[in-house]
């Protein structure tokens, strides 16, 4: 007892009773210091940045979507996260030579405000419906969806059938692989959740902001560094995530950045991870595509599982077809742009010609074809 209570006098000194008031002060204005830079930042990159296309009500927040080009169908091009309408920038000036291309930012992220929570694919649709409503985009649509923007994809062509006329899908997620998780699959997601909701009190204190500046001007060891210090080594499985950045033309390289520092970015990839199983089982009751030309494409390093999975997909439609990039990661419009150009003109012609025959394709542009409903295979020079 008598050690306890020196114990406790000790700490209540008035000497220790100053130096714990100073950490406090100091604590407290780095945190001041932080949110202060934080908004700072905040408001020059949106003078620095603005939108290249339209900010459009969609019913209480803003979308942001850049259409550029001519002619019908309209193709409307949605992002994996932590994507935004920049992940097509080698894809949508070659769309834009043969027909009307359109990219967006979903609600959260790019250019787009925060949007109603929880950030589910079947909220997601509505919003990107209201969007091309508003924004008055012509249909008939192509929608090209990539990663978790395919379940945006295949749950608009289901929910709004008139307006949907062809689908291409770029290295599609699956909705049994999130109705089916092990106990091991469930925890990583919600580590997943964890570390974005974490990154958004990152992001309010700044912290998020100073990375971002150590990794664009090269200090890419000390970034990693300063991020496992602050997560616990958490973030430092995050690279696969963030590597589409590097890949990215480096004057674009600033505005991602920019967009990965804000809290409102977290917000909305914690809430679309956290809502995968419900947005699966969304898609799952989708059914299949009837006749409307689909193009699902895959990564050259999938496995065979994955392979069987994008086959089984492609086989949804009459005329789908199921083709392996021979030199992509999972951001394939990234990786080989020309391979996801064709693939959307291919669906485009096939549009305006109205044919039952699915054109072939073939055009040399590298990869694997296998043609749904046939079995045959043909390797791309």
């Amino acid at each position: 007892m008598n050690f306890l209570t020196h114990g406790v006098s000790h700490l209540l000194r008035p000497d220790a009773l100053e130096l714990l008031a100073g950490f406090a002060a100091v604590g407290a204005l780095l945190v001041l210091a932080g949110l202060i830079s934080q908004e700072i930042g905040s408001a020059r990159e949106a003078r620095r940045f603005p939108p290249p296309g339209r900010m459009v009500d969609v019913g209480g927040h803003r979308l942001h979507i850049c259409c550029t080009g001519r002619g019908s169908p309209t193709v409307v091009m949605d992002s994996g996260f932590p994507g935004s309408s920049l992940s097509w920038t080698y894809v949508q000036p070659e769309v834009a030579r043969f027909a009307r291309a359109c990219s967006y930012d979903r609600a959260g992220l790019g250019w787009s405000d925060s949007g109603p929570m929880p950030r589910t694919s079947r909220q997601i649709v509505e919003e990107l419906h209201a969007l091309l409503r508003n924004a008055q985009i012509e249909g008939p649509c192509v929608l090209v969806g990539h990663s978790f923007g395919t379940f945006t994809v295949r749950l608009y062509a289901s929910t709004y059938p008139d307006e949907v006329v062809g689908i291409v899908l770029l290295d599609p997620i699956q909705p049994n692989d999130w109705l089916n998780m092990t106990e091991a699959g469930k925890r990583k997601l919600m580590g997943a959740v964890w570390l974005a909701r974490y990154g958004a009190i990152l992001a309010r204190l700044g912290i998020a902001r100073l990375v971002s500046l150590l990794a664009q001007h090269g200090a890419t060891g000390l970034a990693r560094s300063t991020v496992s210090l602050m997560t616990g080594g958490t973030l430092a499985e995050a690279g696969r995530m963030i590597a589409p950045l590097w890949k990215l033309p480096s004057e674009l390289r600033p505005i991602v950045a920019a967009f990965w520092t804000r809290p409102k970015f977290f917000g909305a990839i914690a809430s679309q991870a956290e809502s995968l199983p419900r947005s699966a089982a969304e898609v799952a009751a989708t059914g299949n595509h009837g006749d409307l030309p689909l193009v699902v494409l895959s990564a050259s390093d999938s496995d065979g599982s994955v392979l069987s999975a994008h086959e089984a997909l492609a086989h949804l439609s009459s005329q789908g077809k199921h083709i392996v990039a021979s030199n992509s990661g999972h951001w394939i419009q990234l990786d080989q742009p020309e391979l996801v150009v064709e693939s959307i003109r291919d669906v485009v012609e096939a549009v305006r010609r109205h044919r039952s025959v699915f054109p072939k394709l073939d055009n040399g542009e590298g990869g694997i074809e296998r043609k749904a409903g046939v079995g045959a295979t043909s390797k791309r020079k």
